[in-house]
């Protein structure tokens, strides 16, 4: 394999890699509801973006060419992680979960 595409497939995993880290912390030190839904919907489809498109540089190079299992897991994340964060917030927000204090912006207390 091409010494630049191994590269590139490294550069992706580890940004990959390195999203998704950053997703799981944010999910786990954030102090509410509303902040703790925003890290891993944002960080960690960055993250697995970048683990696919390592996958797809990866595989393609090689016979088979581009697969298209890869395009159809980018096409499904990036569909459903926004539209189930979306449902996420609108039910809680119908909970009236309990906000930190330091979180801005409650539209259901007007």
């Amino acid at each position: 394999m091409n010494p630049w595409i191994e590269a590139l497939v490294a550069f992706f995993l580890l940004a990959g890699s390195l999203f998704t880290l950053v997703g799981a912390i944010g999910l786990v030190r954030l102090p509410d509801f509303f902040t703790r839904l925003h890290s891993p919907t944002k960080a960690t489809t960055l993250g697995v973006g970048g683990l696919v498109i390592a996958s797809m540089l990866f595989f393609g190079v090689g016979e088979e060419g581009v697969s298209l299992h890869e395009l159809l897991i980018t096409l499904f994340l990036f569909i459903t992680a926004p539209v189930s964060a979306h449902m996420l917030a609108k039910a809680a927000m119908q909970q009236k979960l309990p906000v930190d204090p330091s979180t801005r912006g409650r539209p259901w207390e007007e």
